[in-house]
């Protein structure tokens, strides 16, 4: 149980990587709207992974599309996101480009785009959410990937609300470190869901 909790939200903190979006935060908004624009990113990460926990699965449906295909190209995603953080790149190119972050300069409110949309809520997410809840059979299972979904957002609410903190303590170095971890433990959860996704493909074949 302890173990799928941590297992759940370490999937789905490192895939956020509310650090490197905190970053960003600062960059775009002024010190005083730090509190209003983390509360509400948060929330709307929060909503965000809630509808797709509960919908994506059925979206996928009508389209025909199986779970083992989303896992195949969720891997290359959230390995492309990886290789990206590894490299020590802030912005991973699946979840931000440098129009959408020079366009979000000159809007009034970022919380919910492009900060909570695409920078914290991308396809890695996406597809990390639908795949952990196809795994999670069980109610308990289900209910257990809905706590670390709770976990999850308050940990990218306070990271970003303590961001000025955050970044001041670890500094461009130290946000580059953490980056690339996160990179390494994305890249092992990618072969995971690539590696399972072709041989439940190779099987249906």
């Amino acid at each position: 149980m302890i173990h799928d909790l941590l297992f759940y939200t370490i999937s789905l903190i490192t895939i956020l990587n509310p650090v490197a979006a905190a970053a960003i935060m600062l960059s775009l908004v002024k010190f005083s709207e730090i509190p209003s624009v983390s509360k509400k990113t948060s929330i709307t990460v929060f909503v965000s992974s809630v509808v797709t926990m509960i919908a994506g699965g059925y979206i996928l449906k009508i389209f025909g599309i199986n779970i083992p295909s989303i896992k195949a190209i969720g891997g290359v995603v959230l390995l492309i996101i990886a290789l990206n953080m590894i490299q020590g790149k802030e912005i991973a190119p699946t979840n931000n480009t440098k129009e959408e972050h020079s366009a979000a300069q000159d809007k009034d409110d970022i919380a919910i785009i492009p900060l909570a949309i695409p920078i914290l809520f991308g396809p890695g997410v996406i597809t990390t959410i639908i795949v952990l809840n196809e795994k999670a059979i069980t109610y308990k299972d289900k209910i257990l990937l809905f706590i670390s979904i709770i976990l999850s957002s308050l940990i990218v609410y306070f990271t970003l609300r303590n961001a000025t903190y955050i970044s001041k303590f670890l500094g461009v170095n130290g946000l580059k470190v953490i980056t690339r971890i996160m990179g390494l433990i994305i890249g092992a959860i990618a072969f995971l869901f690539l590696i399972g996704g072709v041989k439940e493909l190779w099987i249906q074949v």
